[in-house]
């Protein structure tokens, strides 16, 4: 009997063939892979090369295209002068000179008979070798077609010979010079095909293709170019010229693709032959790596239960800067899905005017991290949800490091504290209420005492005041009344009127009425109060310069209290100067200027004055704040209150030693006012 043996063989054997047949399966496949791969590398770039000779023979016949208007264009200008002048000559010759295409030029009468002619200095004369008489066919066949037309129009080409045994095939385009619908003359340009051909193209396409202007048969017209053309890769364009059509060849040089190298395909049967082991080899491993993947997904399992269960917003970038993960309750913070978030370097949540800020800190952050500085650090910003409402967040930054201890990116916990910060805003607004209604009582004490006080005065003298002009325009024939009188008691009497208003404006202030506003002139407001400031200003000895610009645009304001603003500031401004300011440098500057965007109207009042002092500044514009004995403290902060209740903003500035202080404030124009 057989021994067992080989009944056990005899039953694996079609175990085996299916084996082989497997790895027969492989090896063909692998074969065919590499096959496929030589065949379709050479096939692109084949596809390449004849790619590149279209778009090369493109180009040229646009350019020869654009050579041929512009010398067109420069022979009509030739038109247009009288050839009975030596300039007519001139002109052409130097036309000749800057146009390398153009080989002669002829201005002809209305039969076409040559007048004038002028041939290139690049070229031996065209028609030395057969007159031109005997070669003109082409010529006059043009100029009817071009009068036909009333247009330029090409000839055919034709040869013409030269000595020596060379030749050249040329092209003459035919322009009419027409006036009243009757043809006056004609200039005629004879054009070099080949000088054409080579104005067209540039050196690195002269070394890299051969160039010809063909004829439908194929027969070659002209040539340029340093090498010859292969004939593998071609490419033909139609240079159409007005009655002159010409075939562009472009010939590369360039011949097929070789096959990939040894070398790489060597390489691929070694990865090939290399790929059977490696299978062998991952058989064994399976079991192993399901075990240790079963154990890894429990452990990604209770990593992620715990990150979704914090209330801690987590986020991971690396080194660039892109999120590569987020927890959801980051996700439930911003308001985006983790989707909508990885792999952005600029995530949505920042917001737009504050995109550069973030890139700049998290450049300075990876430069401290390269400089071996501790780079972990909280801080506060603010995000964007996808509401687009901003809020304030609390981000704490750590390096994200791998298992080998090499940093990978960062790892970030935001804190939404948006709550917080806004119980916080609360509790100042709070206080700052509880502030504003202490002073703002003491205000309005002292402006409604201050309202009873001087009603009563302030109406005597606008009673007196209108008495006394009364008097006057009845007593106006007398020639001894003066009129320095007369204008005293108009200021009295609008003094009087204005301070009654003043009271009404500050009362209405402190009880919180709406103020009244008006279209204004900025002339107009100054004139209101020039009088009292340079009355105050004779005092000390101190000069008033005025700069208001010519066409201002009209504010509309509060008008007393503009007014107020401008003479406190004014009365500061001069009560600075009486110290230590030599009288000759006692000048105070009333400017009023339009802003370059034009929707605002910029005031500036300068002293000559010692300046502020550092700590005098930052406590300048508190209320009940002030530096002189007599003073309440309430001036400056009036003035800049005025100027924000209309929308603008109210600075100071110190210049230099000696320089003075300078107080600007801005109010919007009647376009952009409140």
């Amino acid at each position: 009997m057989p021994p067992r043996s080989f009944y056990f063989s005899i039953l694996n054997q079609p175990r085996r063939w299916r084996r082989a047949l497997l790895w027969g399966a492989l090896v063909a496949l692998l074969l065919v892979a590499q096959s496929l791969l030589v065949a379709l590398s050479l096939s692109y770039e084949s596809t390449r090369a004849q790619e590149h000779v279209d778009q090369v023979a493109a180009e040229v016949a646009a350019s020869a295209k654009q050579i041929a208007n512009r010398d067109m264009q420069a022979l009509q200008g030739l038109l247009w002068e009288d050839p009975r002048h030596e300039r007519w000559l001139d002109d052409a010759t130097e036309l000749l000179r800057r146009t390398r295409p153009l080989l002669r030029i002829e201005y002809r009468d209305a039969e076409r008979h040559i007048i004038h002619a002028a041939d290139s200095p690049y070229v031996s004369p065209l028609f030395k070798q057969i007159s031109r008489q005997q070669m003109q066919l082409e010529t006059d066949l043009a100029c009817v077609a071009a009068q036909r037309q009333g247009a330029q129009v090409y000839s055919r080409s034709y040869f013409v010979p030269l000595p020596g045994g060379e030749g050249q095939e040329v092209a003459d385009l035919c322009v009419p010079q027409s006036q009243g619908g009757q043809i006056r003359a004609f200039v005629v340009a004879t054009v070099g095909l080949r000088q054409l051909l080579e104005d067209s193209i540039t050196p690195e396409l002269a070394r890299a293709n051969e160039l010809s202007f063909v004829e439908g048969d194929g027969t070659r017209l002209a040539r340029a170019g340093l090498t010859r053309g292969t004939g593998i890769y071609r490419a033909e364009r139609l240079l159409d010229l007005p009655g002159l059509s010409l075939q562009l060849r472009v010939d590369s040089a360039r011949g097929r693709p070789q096959l990939i190298p040894n070398l790489s395909t060597a390489l691929v049967l070694g990865l090939s032959l290399a790929l059977f082991a490696v299978v062998v080899l991952l058989a064994r491993d399976v079991r192993r790596r399901a075990l240790a993947e079963h154990k890894l997904a429990e452990a990604l399992a209770f990593r992620h239960a715990m990150e979704n269960s914090l209330v801690t917003g987590l986020r991971a970038r690396d080194l660039a800067g892109t999120i590569t993960y987020v927890n959801p309750a980051f996700c439930a913070i911003v308001g985006f899905r983790a989707e909508e978030l990885y792999g952005l370097a600029e995530p949505p949540y920042w917001p737009p005017e504050h995109i550069e800020e973030y890139r700049r800190r998290h450049l300075d952050r990876s430069l401290r991290a390269e400089a071996g500085q501790d780079p972990r650090q909280g801080f506060e910003t603010v995000f964007m949800r996808k509401t687009g409402e901003r809020f304030p967040v609390m981000i704490f930054e750590t390096p994200l490091l791998d298992a080998q201890g090499e940093q990978t990116g960062w790892m970030s916990a935001v804190l939404d504290v948006s709550d917080q910060r806004r119980m916080e805003e609360l509790a100042r607004q709070q206080q700052d209420r509880l502030q504003a209604t202490a002073r703002l009582a003491t205000v309005g004490e002292m402006a409604s005492l201050l309202s009873h006080e001087l009603n009563q005065p302030l109406a005597a003298i606008a009673s007196y005041a209108t008495a006394t002009l009364n008097l006057l325009d009845r007593d106006g024939d007398d020639p001894q009344t003066p009129t320095m009188v007369r204008e005293a008691t108009a200021r009295v009497a609008q003094q009087a009127e204005r301070a009654g208003r003043v009271i009404k404006s500050v009362h209405d202030f402190v009880r919180r009425r709406d103020q009244s506003r008006e279209l204004i002139g900025v002339d107009a407001l100054f004139d209101a109060v020039l009088p009292l400031v340079r009355l105050q200003a004779r005092k000390s000895g101190t000069r008033i310069d005025v700069e208001l610009p010519a066409n201002a645009p009209r504010l509309r304001c509060d008008r007393t209290m503009v007014e107020q603003v401008l003479l406190n500031l004014t009365r500061n401004g001069i009560q600075a100067m009486e110290g230590n300011t030599p009288l000759g440098d006692r000048v105070l500057l009333l400017r009023a200027e339009v802003t370059a965007d034009t929707r605002w109207l910029r005031f500036t009042v300068r002293d000559h004055g010692p300046g502020i002092p550092d700590a005098v500044a930052q406590r300048l514009f508190t209320p009940f704040f002030t530096t002189r004995s007599e003073g309440m403290g309430l001036g400056l902060s009036l003035c800049r209150t005025v100027v924000e209740q209309h929308g603008g903003v109210m600075e100071f500035i110190n210049h230099d030693k000696g320089g003075g202080c300078e107080f600007r404030f801005t109010l919007p124009t009647e376009t952009t006012g409140p």
